[in-house]
């Protein structure tokens, strides 16, 4: 996880859990000795009983001694030089260093000369290697990074350099070699081009092509990133829709167990009011057969209306559905025009015929003719309690009310609805403007935030009975109105 130390940002990992050795191939400025200091003031504060920078489930190991080589030890008082400080150090790790210690050496190798001191570094590693130390090391050597690729519980690490903005990443890369980009970072230092070209061409084939190799590797990692974090970005996203469903799921399975539990508390008592029933039933019956003093077409008399009555309080209690209404009775006779309200669908319907001697009439609901009994209507009294012979006759060939029953009006307000509210009422409206033979009519929506009036214009411009529509003028209501015209 990423930590704040020392005001660089740097990404700590679990370094030494399978790996002995890491050899950090950093560019310049890259992070290479911090990365070294890193590791090994967090080991101290661990063994020191320190809480560290860390995220929960870091792990890091303790050793019995923590062996560093980081720094210029030359001196001119004691004959020291860079490679003679550091060759010192190294000698004295060796000799101090156990399989339980850890050894951090920056730069093994340098200041002298690069074949030989690649070599010596190589040689270094083996034995270090061989007693079992866990070791990181920077270097910028390819020989070292070669040797890190072809051995055993001996890894590559880099830290991460941008060269376009000559500024370090702070990510800690595991497993690939890094790149010095010199020729790269010089150039955008100001040194001359020609300097750097001919010091490309002073470098050999097989070191180009090292590098060509690093740079491919490099490459392909980033694409192989990229690819990760797309993958676990749907990986995440496909685990919240299915979390959805699940709970939706869920929910449903818990919203089904309570309808299922509720019809069956209801199905038992169906049961046992129906049982109830029958037992008075047989009660009566019984009752009536001991009684000697009524004649036999009595006691069948009575049988039959036990019986009767019976079946008639069974078939009441089964019936699962209640009565929300009950019908009052009408305080006159319907006649043709009154507006009636059907009971058991709580619906108005206009009264087209008189009333049957069957106790029926025929109604009009909205476009539904039906026939519907006289004890499932209430009456609603209106100020027009008759209708026009005309439109009373168009309306029964052909099942639409006449323009005498809408109301002729050209403006419709939308106001205070939301999307889909307004949506219906407006369509509902348009239908009936057409039939109704309207060719201008005023959608008032208001001004708001807009929201309503994109949503009707957006619906106006599909509806195929508009011809145009435009916003008010001034005057009209400006943008708090459209203007539609009907074709």
């Amino acid at each position: 996880k990423d930590i704040l130390l020392l005001g660089l940002r740097v990404q700590f990992c679990t370094l030494f859990k399978f790996i002995q050795q890491i050899v950090p191939q950093c560019p310049n400025t890259g992070g290479k000795t911090v990365t070294l200091k890193t590791i090994g003031l967090f080991t101290l504060m661990v063994m020191c009983g320190m809480m560290i920078p860390a995220d929960d489930g870091s792990e890091i190991c303790v050793f019995d001694n923590v062996l560093a080589d980081i720094g210029d030890e030359q001196s001119i008082e004691q004959s020291f030089s860079t490679f003679s400080g550091h060759m010192s150090n190294i000698i004295s790790i060796l000799n101090t260093a156990t399989c339980d210690s850890l050894v951090l050496i920056d730069e093994l190798g340098a200041g002298t000369d690069p074949v030989e001191g690649a070599a010596l570094a190589t040689s270094i590693l083996m034995r270090l290697r061989e007693y079992g130390v866990k070791t990181a090391a920077t270097t910028h050597y390819a020989e070292l990074k070669s040797y890190a690729i072809e051995t055993d519980r001996v890894c590559n690490a880099c830290c991460e350099f941008d060269v376009e903005t000559l500024k370090p990443t702070y990510r800690l890369i595991i497993g690939a070699p890094g790149r010095s980009n010199a020729f790269a970072i010089s150039s955008r230092l100001g040194l001359d081009d020609g300097i750097i070209n001919v010091a490309k061409n002073l470098v050999t084939d097989k070191d180009d092509n090292f590098e060509k190799v690093i740079e491919a590797l490099d490459n392909a990692r980033r694409e192989v990133e990229t690819e990760r974090d797309i993958s676990q970005k749907l990986r995440w996203e496909i685990e919240s829709e299915k979390k959805k469903l699940k709970d939706e799921q869920n929910k449903f399975e818990s919203e089904k167990k309570k309808i299922l539990d509720r019809a069956r508390d209801e199905a038992r008592g169906i049961v046992e009011k129906t049982r109830k029933e029958s037992q008075s039933m047989l009660d009566e019956l019984s009752k009536l057969i001991k009684e000697s003093s009524l004649t036999n077409d009595e006691r069948i008399r009575r049988a039959r209306e036990i019986a009767k009555k019976g079946i008639k309080n069974a078939e009441n209690t089964a019936d699962p559905l209640e009565k929300a209404k009950k019908a009052p009775k009408l305080p006159r006779e319907l006649v043709v025009g009154d507006v009636v309200e059907i009971i058991d669908i709580d619906k108005k319907a206009t009264v087209l015929e008189k009333p049957k001697p069957n106790g029926t009439v025929l109604v009009m609901a909205g476009i539904i003719r039906t026939t519907v009994s006289l004890d499932n209507l209430r009456l609603i009294e209106t100020d027009k309690t008759t209708l026009n012979k005309k439109s009373v006759s168009k309306s029964k060939v052909t099942g639409i009310p006449s323009k005498l029953d809408r109301t002729a009006t050209t403006e419709i307000d939308l106001r205070g609805m939301n999307a889909d509210e307004a949506i219906i009422e407006l369509d509902r409206y348009i239908d009936d403007s057409v039939i109704s033979g309207i060719n201008i009519i005023t959608v008032i929506h208001g001004k708001g935030t807009g929201v309503l009036r994109k949503t009707v214009q957006e619906y106006l411009r599909k509806n195929k009975n508009v011809r145009s529509f435009r916003s008010g003028l001034y005057g009209e209501g400006e943008t708090g109105v459209t203007i539609v015209e009907i074709k």
